[in-house]
């Protein structure tokens, strides 16, 4: 929706996408596929590629013809991505990338991944030395290996780079800035309503069951109150940094701020109710709803993990206060 006409995008503002994007989400629609490229791949292409790159990528991920994953975190490294220890080292003719990407959302469904990578320096250099490639996972000497979860979905893989050979225009931006970029492009990821509404059909489900209810029971209509008043809350924050976003900024640390609230919101909704319903046993309770708990009380570990663990995301809001 926000990418310029001109590339076959829709033109539109970040407000734009924001209702878009929070329908989809509270009717439980299937968004993931394109999620990626849509939120950030395609801002990420438009502002630091080059123009043969927008015309080459972005046209193709507005047509549904482009799926693209992320490559930061590593093994042993996870949400610290100054750590990174892939390396992409210049050849006569581009590149070769060697290494390995971890809990990847949806990489065996994607044509391509932007990885951040290092491209001079060490691990111990941190934040110096890092760049961010577009490689296409059909390129040899790429293996794509699938995690299933608790819930028995494979929504992350392992990515293994094994001496891939990479043309030169690979490289988006500037050699070494990849630190800046990817700072920039978590900003998208980190802030909209995705991080509010994952656990949004659950809590509308737990809702029309209340209201079905013959039992009336002030706990439950307490903790309702209280999911209302917090999503309220973390609603308008979410516009605030959409806000920042429209107006160019780069809000990283008040994204950060966002996406950590928000996922404490969303991971104590399947918590709370399954609680809730657990205090009247003899109740009858629609199977699908029992159904729909124990399902997301499976996946939602895993809100903590994508976009960066909560205690990276805590770190960077303490010094973005200055308390560290």
């Amino acid at each position: 929706m926000t990418l310029p006409k001109e590339y076959g995008g829709g033109g539109e503002d970040h407000f734009a996408r924001f209702v878009v994007v929070e329908e989809l989400l509270a009717a439980g629609a299937p968004v993931s596929a394109h999620w990626i490229a849509d939120r950030q791949s395609g801002p990420l292409i438009a502002k630091y590629g080059t123009e043969a790159q927008k015309r080459f990528y972005l046209p193709k991920i507005c047509a549904a013809e482009a799926f693209f994953c992320i490559g930061m975190s590593e093994p042993n490294a996870g949400s610290d991505l100054a750590s990174v220890g892939s390396r992409a080292q210049r050849l006569e003719s581009g590149w070769t990338l060697s290494g390995r990407k971890i809990w990847t959302t949806n990489a065996p469904r994607s044509h391509y991944i932007i990885a951040l990578v290092r491209t001079s320096g060490t691990a111990a250099d941190r934040h110096k030395g890092l760049s961010q490639f577009i490689v296409d996972l059909s390129l040899p000497g790429i293996t794509v290996r699938p995690i299933c979860d608790l819930a028995g979905d494979s929504h992350f893989s392992e990515i293994f780079f094994d001496d891939v050979h990479l043309a030169e225009d690979a490289l988006i931006g500037v050699e070494g800035q990849g630190w800046e970029q990817v700072t920039a492009e978590l900003a998208f990821e980190r802030s909209g309503p995705e991080r509010i509404y994952s656990s949004m059909v659950l809590l509308e489900a737990w809702v029309d069951y209340l209201r079905r209810s013959v039992e009336r029971h002030a706990t439950p209509v307490t903790l309702l109150g209280r999911f209302v008043a917090h999503l309220a809350v973390l609603r308008e924050m979410s516009i605030a940094v959409t806000h920042k976003l429209a107006g160019g900024e780069s809000p990283v640390v008040e994204a950060a701020l966002v996406k950590d609230l928000g996922t404490e919101f969303e991971q104590a909704i399947p918590a709370l109710i399954g609680d809730a319903l657990a205090t009247c046993p003899d109740a009858v309770v629609d199977p699908a709803l029992l159904r729909t708990v124990a399902y997301v009380q499976q996946v939602a570990p895993s809100y903590s993990l994508r976009g960066g663990t909560r205690e990276i995301l805590r770190g960077m809001i303490a010094r973005g206060l200055g308390l560290r």
